[in-house]
């Protein structure tokens, strides 16, 4: 069986990929009994969207599922998810996410936990790491960002 690590490092793939489309390194898979179903990346910058974060992109991408295989399914994402991903989550009934890093953001992980989702943080220094040289390096792009959502604490 395939750990947390190995679909960690397929969410981490679709995190160099918003990167190299000029995107936020930030990705996501959503797995169901063990298998990849979907892949996500945040396309904010390259689709000029408002809510295209990776964990929304991924959920998207998994197409119409019903309720019993949402709730065979487990989120994968490099970062803390948002309030609105966290809420996409509770909603589709998704039982489980697992997260790279939550120390360059901290997302609504308290709502899923409330929600009775299990919540799993790797620490992962690759998802910390991508990030991190991204916002250095980028700290208009990601300060342009912040500016639009207007919360510096849970936003992405």
């Amino acid at each position: 069986m395939k750990s947390d690590n190995y679909f960690m490092s397929e969410a981490i793939k679709e995190a160099e990929k918003s990167l190299a489309e000029g995107g936020l390194p930030i990705g996501s898979v959503l797995v169901r009994d063990g298998e990849i179903i979907s892949r996500g990346h945040n396309r904010l910058i390259q689709n000029n969207s408002v809510i295209l974060h990776a964990e929304m992109d991924a959920i998207e991408n998994a197409g119409r599922l019903c309720y019993d295989d949402y709730r065979r399914c487990c989120l994968y994402t490099t970062l803390s998810p948002c309030p609105m991903c966290s809420g996409a989550v509770i909603l589709y009934n998704i039982p489980r996410v697992v997260i790279g890093d939550n120390t360059t953001l901290m997302g609504a992980e308290n709502l899923l936990k409330c929600n009775d989702v299990e919540v799993v943080v790797l620490n992962d220094i690759t998802c910390r790491d991508l990030f991190l040289e991204f916002s250095c390096n980028n700290c208009e792009i990601w300060d342009d960002e912040l500016n639009k959502v207007g919360n510096t604490t849970e936003s992405r």
